[in-house]
């Protein structure tokens, strides 16, 4: 008798450890805990979201008695397996994706969805990146009030590397860009009257795609938008013809495994270069000649073994020039020191300096990105540096003081009790309430307060842990998320908003690197014009601001990275604005300036003087026509300039002090 239970408990084990091989035998879940054996079963038929299935499978289900939410999280104490977790409907021969995730926390893998009662719902594993057994939990979740709520919309977007939202055509509303192979890509044409238009361009052949990274920007100037791709062996660009209706490909002979790319004007001289973050070596970056992208390396990220991650553009200091900050970490055999965070000032002549460490920000985070934002709404962009890893501890939130240095108020923020991990860590007002939030770790949103305090929604969202960008893609005012072949539609509340944007004339088309200000009753909000925020997305170009009930914007204010200044005054809540560069000059920035300095004569002949305040010290100016060219620039000396090879007519004058900030008035040349 003992024999034979013995032969049955050793058959049940065996049943146990095949069945879950196959969808047909997939194993019934309960709520509770399994381990997992390794992964050896049949393949995924996809992957959904996550891109390419791996070589073999574990095949669960679940059947809904009611209607519930469900978590599926996987864990394995002790142990170092890399979870991918497919959840599906419908049945073994035609099985429809219904929610994926990688990387939830750490290496493992969690999704919740809302369950119908009588439903099953196919629960499978692949070996994409490990084929070692695992934990898997399933649990029942009450769910709380959202603050802010998305309404999951299907959208085609085929190919794997769909992680691109920009306007793509010079309409202003945000597309999506999915790049189906080397040699093909899908622009989803966002319409003016909603949905989408989807073209599919074949392009010469890059033999690379966007694998690790993918930035945006309109680099020859001809009003439609560029792309550059990061690879695990390179960079190439893909350009735009002169009508936007095909592309050519240029594939660059450097082979390196890059990390964040970004299109950013580094020379200031109106067109658009590429900064690329190498893993393995000094940064590299590629200079607009106006015919050619030339490769240059070394200057900004001179860490010998690499370890440059996430690269992102913001101008700290107020100085009116982008400055580079890096999150750093030790892949890529970078090696001791190799992960501390880099902080690169600009200095305004082609150079940069890393001053992190006297800046209070050379943090050992183990970071892939950084959001970057005015949290306190003080007019400095200040930083929340997310983790990865929890080798170095958590998150840090970083309160720029204005004064080059920064102070860690990590402590009571929110990031101070939560190890959640993501490789993308974003800044952006999604519930419109005047403050900027960060999307980032746990699958979820950080609602900020404006004093440096961040709460999470009470859900998270079913998100893709990588591909995620931001964008309006309906354009109604609020910010959506692209999550692989989806949009999670934000729904939106009673908040205002304003959208600005860009069209350069004297700087790059795009306005990358211009500064966007807003003023109300809320005081001042500020955005830069970034192209490649977080880790490896493209989110738009459009700067978005919300105002909460706010019902008056007194003046919109455009800092142009060629120095000029665009004042629009009495601006209405709910709208897009359109600013193209040099056509708001002579407005209200005068009288600001008249407090600071007056200028006599004027007009004048030749030379100008300037009274000035005496907090306000002169270094340089700069004289542009009227129409937004610059035709001259000197050196103050003494309170004054010679203004006499001026033709008659004319001009905006603007000053720059010793701190870096720019004032400007109009004058008169005789």
């Amino acid at each position: 008798m003992k024999k034979n239970l013995s032969l049955l408990v050793a058959m049940l084990n065996l049943a146990w450890g095949t069945a879950q091989l196959t969808c047909a035998n997939a194993i019934p879940l309960t709520l509770g805990t399994v381990t997992a054996p390794s992964v050896t079963g049949d393949p995924l038929p996809t992957a959904c979201s996550l891109g390419a299935a791996g070589a073999n499978g574990l095949w669960y289900k679940f059947t809904a008695t009611t209607n519930t939410t469900i978590k599926v999280a996987t864990s394995s104490a002790g142990q170092n397996a890399d979870t991918r977790l497919v959840v599906f409907t419908g049945s073994c021969g035609a099985l429809n994706c219904l929610v994926a995730n990688d990387d939830f926390s750490g290496t493992f893998s969690q999704v919740t969805f809302n369950a119908v009662a009588g439903t099953t719902y196919y629960i499978a594993f692949d070996n994409k990146y490990s084929s070692l057994g695992f934990n898997i939990t399933l649990s029942e979740i009450t769910l709380v009030p959202d603050r802010l709520s998305f309404v999951s919309q299907p959208v085609t977007t085929a190919g794997t590397f769909n992680n691109c939202v920009v306007d793509m055509n010079g309409d202003y509303l945000d597309d999506i860009v999915s790049v189906i192979s080397a040699t093909q890509i899908v622009i989803s044409y966002q319409q003016q009257g909603g949905g989408f238009n989807n073209v599919t361009y074949t392009v010469p052949s890059t033999t690379i795609t966007p694998s690790w990274s993918i930035a945006a920007g309109d680099y020859d100037n001809n009003g439609f938008n560029d792309l550059v791709y990061g690879s695990g062996s390179g960079i190439a660009f893909l350009k735009a013809n002169s009508d936007g209706t095909a592309y050519t490909a240029d594939r660059k002979p450097q082979s390196f495994l890059v990390q964040r790319t970004n299109f950013i004007d580094i020379n200031n001289d109106g067109k658009l270069d590429a900064f690329i973050c190498d893993d393995n070596a000094p940064n590299r970056y590629y200079m607009n000649d106006g015919s050619n992208m030339n490769h240059y390396q070394g200057g900004m990220g001179d860490f010998p073994s690499g370890g440059n991650y996430g690269s992102i553009w913001t101008d700290y200091d107020n100085d009116g020039d982008m400055d580079l900050f890096i999150a750093k970490c030790s892949g890529g055999g970078s090696g001791p020191g190799g992960n501390i965070d880099e902080l690169h000032r600009n200095n305004g002549n082609g150079t940069f300096t890393n001053v992190a460490a006297t800046a209070n920000i050379a943090n050992p985070t183990q970071t892939w990105s950084a959001a970057w934002g005015d949290f306190n709404n003080d007019g400095w962009m200040d930083a929340v540096v997310g983790i990865n890893s929890t080798t170095n501890g958590l998150s840090k939130v970083m309160k720029n003081n204005g004064d080059g240095t920064f102070t860690d108020k990590s402590s009571g923020s929110g990031y101070d009790t939560t190890s959640a991990l993501s490789r993308e860590y974003v800044a952006y007002d999604f519930d419109n309430d005047g403050f900027l939030d960060v999307l980032g770790a746990g699958n979820t949103i950080m609602f900020g307060n404006g004093n440096f305090g961040f709460v999470p929604n009470a859900n998270t969202y079913s998100l893709n842990s990588t591909k995620r960008p931001i964008g309006d893609l309906n354009n109604d005012g609020f910010l959506d998320i692209q999550n692989g072949n989806t949009i999670l539609m934000n729904a939106g509340n009673t908040n205002k908003w304003l959208k600005v944007t860009l069209k350069g004339t004297q700087s790059n088309r795009n306005g990358i690197g211009a500064r966007v200000e807003i003023y109300g009753s809320w005081g001042k909000q500020i955005r830069d014009v970034q192209s490649g925020t977080g880790f490896g997305n493209m989110s738009t170009l459009n700067t978005h601001f919300g105002i909460g009930q706010a019902t008056a914007i007194t003046k919109v204010v455009v800092k142009w990275p060629s120095g000029l200044v665009d004042v629009i005054n009495n601006v209405t809540p709910n709208t897009t604005l359109n600013v193209v560069e040099g056509s708001f000059l002579n407005t209200g920035e005068v009288q600001n300036s008249q407090e600071m300095f007056t200028v006599y004569p004027n007009p004048s002949d030749d030379i100008i003087k300037f009274k000035t305040d005496r907090s306000f010290i002169p270094v340089s100016a700069k004289v542009f026509e009227m129409s937004g060219r610059n035709v001259m620039q000197a050196k103050v000396e003494r309170n004054s300039i010679s203004i006499k090879e001026l033709s008659s007519g004319n001009y905006l004058l603007i000053l720059t002090d010793k701190n870096g900030k720019n004032y400007s008035q109009k004058i008169i040349k005789k």
